[in-house]
């Protein structure tokens, strides 16, 4: 059952989890997402003694805790729930930038496999995708080490490869995406995902990557937040239901 606390949020954030398995970034029990709460508390997909995997997620899968991982309410951590192993990734995003309130650490094959093929997150694409082309002109940072970010120094590492940017893609490892919101974290995730699937394809088939000329870049017009965030997360609702079954592999 649900708990009292921030029903609709986390009914969100069960939601973000399903879309990102739909969309075949987050397969098995991998992955995570999170929301800040005020100034030291966040929601945070955690892991119970039933782990069915991001997939099968709901709103029960979601609980509150502090920057330390304790329960910030009473009965959240009941049960056996624990945060996430990665939960600093989280932390330290939130203790560094104001700016951002969620945060999304995926799998993705294809973006892994890109970046281990040399081949960067760029803005190649247009009006196919043009947050994703905004996101990748601005550029994806990587960071070059593929380990479990479980601790604080780490966290910290990875922080400092991330800068102000909204995404970094992590070596070997998977991706970590941010937002103002969750919608927004979630939708950046898919949009590098998508140019690294599209990256590999192209290299696949003989081709050379190529950024977008600038005078493309300078007539992608700005479609506004209810198009590119809330027309594109009803979308992804609705895919999400009509298609159970997640894709996986590049």
């Amino acid at each position: 059952m649900t708990r009292r606390l921030y029903p609709d949020l986390r009914q969100l954030m069960s939601d973000a989890c399903r879309v990102l398995a739909a969309r075949g970034l987050a397969d098995g029990i991998l992955g995570h997402v999170s929301l800040r709460i005020g100034s030291d508390a966040l929601l945070v997909r955690c892991r119970g003694p039933q782990e069915r995997g991001l997939r099968h997620t709901t709103a029960d899968d979601i609980h509150l805790v502090d920057l330390e991982g304790a329960p910030a309410a009473a009965g959240e951590l009941d049960g056996g729930w624990t945060p996430p192993n990665e939960l600093p990734l989280h932390t330290e995003v939130l203790r560094r930038r104001p700016d951002v309130n969620a945060v999304v650490h995926t799998h993705p094959p294809a973006v892994v496999a890109a970046d281990l093929a040399g081949l960067a997150i760029r803005p190649i694409i247009g009006a196919f995708d043009i947050p994703g082309n905004r996101l990748a002109r601005h550029g994806v940072p990587v960071y070059p080490r593929g380990v479990l970010i479980h601790d604080r120094r780490l966290a910290t590492e990875m922080n400092d490869a991330l800068g102000d940017k909204p995404a970094v893609v992590l070596r070997a490892h998977g991706l970590t995406t941010t937002g103002e919101t969750v919608q927004e974290a979630v939708l950046r995730a898919i949009s590098v995902d998508t140019i690294a699937r599209l990256s590999l394809d192209i290299a696949k088939a003989g081709g050379t990557l190529t950024d977008l000329p600038d005078d493309d870049l300078a007539d992608l017009p700005d479609l506004g937040s209810s198009f590119n965030h809330t027309t594109a997360w009803n979308h992804e609702l609705t895919r999400c239901a009509s298609d159970p079954a997640p894709r996986s592999g590049p």
